[in-house]
């Protein structure tokens, strides 16, 4: 009876171990310690990201336009008492514009300064747009792409080499379900998130062989002020929320979805609904559908803007 308890307790010890790796290895890496450094933090989801990856214990460096809007959310992580289960730190902040390509490079060092090294980049910053490519001037469509396209891999670009120097780094990028399929009247948000796309994929697979995971996240219609503060043809703000954005995903939903990605080192995660999740594929699979499905859309919103 005594010399059968013993390997039955050595059994019982080795199910739990197992169940336990089991366990950690579905929620993924844990980013407690690991230095973030997140673009757009000042508002909208990246905010939300910011609270969720300090509520994890990452050392957050935020990044944004405006010095004292970053300083609101530094202040707001920091009053945010901890549940005793983790660590957290107090983030740090880099103000620049992403847009302004020339001013990446000197801000990437100050990225660097922070901490060191950059174990995970979240390039989320990003500008919407509405408007008629008749109606639409060239300075937009560059405008836009400079944002959403030259500026993240600009940044990128600037810090992979440390990435890669250290044989560790994960990059992210949110991009946007307009990033897979484009709709009429958002030809250069579409256009920028489709230059998105191709660049991280291309990535991916050059740096698959260092270890250095991509990930793309293509999310639907958030709520957050991003049709607000969308651009129009003439470069004037748009100053609308539509109904599209007003009925879209929580940004802490999102913000959620971003650290599992991380954690779990994801590809490509598409997060909406139905709808464009199915016409992704019809533009895949038929084409020709989806394009007459384009079609008639573009001549239903032509028809309400004139009534």
């Amino acid at each position: 009876m005594g010399g059968a308890v013993l390997p039955l307790v050595i059994a019982s010890v080795g199910v739990l171990l197992l169940f336990q790796i089991l366990l950690r290895l579905r929620r993924g890496a844990s980013v407690q310690g690991a230095v973030v450094v997140i673009t757009g933090a000042s508002s909208g989801l990246g905010r939300e990201c910011a609270r969720v990856f300090h509520a994890a214990g990452a050392r957050l460096v935020l990044c944004g336009r405006d010095a004292a809007r970053l300083q609101e959310v530094v202040q707001e992580l920091g009053g945010n008492s901890a549940d005793g289960r983790r660590q957290t730190f107090a983030p740090s902040t880099v103000v620049f514009d992403l847009a302004r390509v020339d001013s990446v490079a000197k801000a990437a060092e100050e990225i660097l300064k922070c901490y060191g090294h950059v174990d995970v980049l979240i390039n989320n910053a990003g500008i919407s747009y509405r408007g008629n490519i008749l109606d639409t001037h060239m300075s937009v469509q560059r405008d836009v792409m400079e944002t959403n396209y030259f500026g993240p891999i600009s940044l990128t670009q600037a810090l992979l080499p440390s990435m890669v120097q250290r044989r560790r780094g994960h990059i992210v990028v949110i991009s946007s379900v307009q990033g897979k399929i484009a709709i009429p009247y958002r030809s250069a948000y579409a256009a920028s998130k489709h230059a998105t796309q191709a660049y991280f994929d291309c990535l991916r697979a050059e740096m698959g062989h260092l270890g250095i995971p991509v990930t793309v996240i293509s999310p639907g219609y958030i709520r957050t002020n991003m049709s607000v503060n969308a651009v129009t043809g003439d470069g004037s703000t748009y100053g609308v929320v539509d109904k599209t954005t007003a009925s879209g995903w929580d940004p802490r939903v999102v913000a959620r979805a971003v650290l599992k990605a991380v954690r779990l080192k994801s590809k490509d995660v598409v997060l909406a609904g139905p709808q464009p999740t199915v016409a992704i594929y019809l533009r895949t699979l038929w084409p020709a559908l989806f394009f007459k499905l384009m079609a008639s859309r573009a001549c239903k919103e032509q028809r309400r803007k004139d009534e």
